[in-house]
């Protein structure tokens, strides 16, 4: 009895690593499968050959509203987005947790921040947020055309809430996506993430 209970008890520490465990840069993307705002379900893998920008974001978060009051977050979707990279912002807060939205909610945040991404998709379990390692409310990926993780971490180099502080940091999305384009390897793969922890479920 006591070798079966302490099997068990090995077995779920391993499950809870695998979930758990962070993706690897400059390797293969763990591929996920989400619904969108229109209730259509979306994969990683139907961006094959594509750019692909995953943010992680919570509408309450004080940091997340730095980007979005600004319109830095805004004016980042739009220019991609319009050289056809796939933008997916995600959503993992909990039901009944800061941040959990309804699809008609989402929507109209969209509307009322004059936000672009390509998809709002919801993680309500948390399943793809912690394959992901995603920790606050931003963090960013950049997945290249090839499906290779090449960054994961902070939108940019100032930890703060305040807007002011956008102009004089170094935005680490536009610098991993300026490489990208010209073939170079970048300066930052990964960097620690700041802002509000994800509200996952309990």
């Amino acid at each position: 009895m006591k070798i079966k209970m302490w099997l068990a008890s090995v077995m779920l520490g391993c499950s809870s690593m695998l979930t758990n465990a962070a993706v690897d840069i400059d390797k293969q993307a763990p591929d996920f499968s989400l619904t969108n705002t229109q209730g259509e379900q979306v994969s990683l893998a139907d961006f094959k050959g594509k750019t692909v920008i995953l943010e992680w974001t919570n509408h309450l978060c004080p940091y997340v509203q730095k980007h979005y009051n600004s319109e830095n977050m805004q004016d980042l979707q739009k220019s991609y987005t319009d050289e056809d990279v796939v933008w997916l912002t995600i959503i993992s807060s909990a039901p009944g947790k800061q941040g959990h939205v309804s699809a008609a909610e989402a929507v109209k945040l969209t509307e009322d921040r004059n936000a672009s991404p390509s998809h709002v998709l919801f993680d309500e379990s948390g399943e793809v947020g912690k394959m992901y390692a995603a920790k606050t409310t931003p963090h960013m990926y950049i997945i290249d055309d090839s499906g290779m993780l090449r960054y994961a971490g902070a939108i940019d180099s100032i930890k703060s809430a305040n807007p002011a502080d956008i102009a004089k940091a170094d935005n680490y999305v536009k610098m991993g996506m300026t490489s990208l384009a010209s073939g170079e390897e970048l300066q930052y793969k990964k960097t620690a993430p700041y802002g509000c922890s994800i509200k996952y479920k309990s």
